[in-house]
């Protein structure tokens, strides 16, 4: 397929942006730069949020450069400790922000219409699976179905089990935040997460964002139940 000017836009709004960064932060605030560079990040936070584009923690945010460690994946989830030797993201960005960079809260931002979460579920569903590294990753999140999906013990149940499934494709959000708590809960399987929110000088977060009207959830510490925020 020949090379159009078309296929340049996106790219051009890439560098423009970059030269809208430099700008803002660079030129018309240099000090502020200028000790992120020469003493280092020292961000408070660590957000654990999904690679979808319309869901970036920081804009959501509206955080300032130096201020949130973040890692994204698909479905925003944090997988169980596992220190095996093979290759682990998240886990890693985890260990070095709680145990580098000493942050004081951790939260795990899901969101609305996640595809990740879609996926999840149509592959417990049972449809064809054609995914090298998806389906094995949003299964960390599997269990986050088991209260939903009653065991199918005869064609009665099946049907029930087939119905239950349909129902949670059309309206997703009750497993996008279920699938929060599941990696809240994974992030206490860390020794060194689990060490530091005994000792009462790390926060842990479940959050929600409502992509379709804006609304933002957030888990009550003490329900454990996901709460609307004001």
């Amino acid at each position: 397929m020949p090379h159009t000017r078309d296929q340049d836009v996106p790219i051009r709004q890439l560098l423009a942006g970059m030269k809208g960064f430099r700008a803002r932060y660079y030129e018309r605030r240099p000090d502020s730069m200028r000790q992120l560079v020469e003493e280092g990040q020292k961000p408070k936070i660590l957000m654990i949020g999904c690679s979808d584009s319309r869901v970036d923690p920081a804009l959501l945010t509206q955080a300032e450069p130096g201020e949130m460690f973040v890692v994204r994946n698909v479905a925003n989830l944090v997988p169980p400790y596992q220190p095996d030797g093979s290759y682990h993201g998240t886990s890693a960005a985890i260990e070095y922000a709680v145990r580098v960079l000493q942050v004081s809260h951790v939260i795990v931002l899901g969101h609305a219409l996640c595809g990740g979460i879609q996926g999840l579920i149509r592959l417990r569903k049972g449809e064809p699976d054609q995914n090298d590294f998806v389906s094995p990753w949003v299964s960390i999140a599997s269990a986050a179905l088991d209260p939903y999906i009653p065991p199918a013990q005869g064609d009665t149940d099946e049907e029930r089990r087939k119905a239950e499934f349909e129902r949670l494709q059309q309206k997703p959000d009750v497993i996008e935040r279920a699938a929060v708590r599941t990696s809240v809960d994974n992030l206490m399987t860390f020794p060194f997460v689990r060490e530091r929110v005994e000792a009462g000088t790390l926060e842990l977060h479940g959050w929600w964002f409502d992509l379709d009207s804006g609304d933002l959830w957030a888990i009550n510490a003490q329900t454990k139940m996901f709460e609307p925020v004001d």
